[in-house]
């Protein structure tokens, strides 16, 4: 089995202190085909990542040396990479603070190996994606109120101010932008911008969500509890 569309493998990067866990994630990815490299700590994490230019890193939340989070935040100064965070608490503060430094997902521990490679296979699929994409030089900005999106830049305005969005909060933006003040279910939100077709991942969309409101206002995107959530225009 082959993890790459290219004919060459993905490389994925698992950082956790716990040896056994590290392993078992890294026996589980090389099965799907990916090539496997372990670190434990902080600063060997950010050396592993400079030195073998992964695809991915899985990265635990908790470790010694300095935490994954400052490790994400080096790892994104130096070269643009996936990033699935691990957390050993289900705090919304430690998801929010990864997605601002980088990750694209998270997953809380306790998780099945099967979710864990599942969501590794969609973030390389999504990236694949972004990769092939042709962008969009016509393509008319979205203007609703005071928020401007240059969709051909993938810059983001709200009154003048400009706010740095990851990808994926990009991504979700448009997706909402697009269908001002409709309701999108979260399975649709997770399907049209993750390629995830398990609901099981509807907690990353409330974390992304909450993410957007931080940077852009509380008042931009309504939640219809139970539902999913609209963009509010001006």
């Amino acid at each position: 089995m082959n993890a790459g569309g290219n004919g060459e493998r993905r490389r994925v990067l698992v950082v956790d202190d716990e040896r056994m866990i590290a392993e078992s994630i890294s026996a589980r990815l090389r099965a799907e085909g990916f090539a496997v490299d372990q670190a434990h700590d902080g600063p060997s994490a950010v050396a592993a990542a400079r030195l073998l230019k992964p695809d991915l890193v899985v990265l635990d939340v908790m470790l010694p040396g300095f935490d994954g989070l400052e490790v994400c935040r080096r790892i994104q100064a130096e070269r643009p990479v996936a990033v699935l965070m691990l957390t050993a608490r289900d705090d919304e503060t430690d998801m929010l603070v990864g997605l601002a430094v980088g990750a694209d997902d998270y997953l809380t521990k306790p998780f099945s190996m099967r979710e864990l490679a599942a969501r590794v296979h969609v973030l390389l699929r999504r990236l694949e994606r972004l990769a092939q994409a042709q962008p969009e030089p016509d393509a008319a900005p979205i203007v609703l109120g005071d928020l401007e999106i240059n969709r051909a830049q993938r810059r983001v305005s709200r009154a003048g101010v400009e706010a740095h969005l990851t990808p994926t909060e990009f991504d979700l933006l448009v997706n909402l932008a697009t269908r001002p003040r409709t309701v999108l279910p979260r399975e649709r939100l997770l399907a049209e911008v993750w390629g995830w077709a398990d609901a099981s991942g509807t907690r990353t969309v409330d974390s992304h969500i909450k993410a957007l409101r931080r940077k852009l206002g509380s008042d931009l995107i309504r939640t219809v509890h139970g539902v999913g959530y609209a963009l509010e225009t001006t």
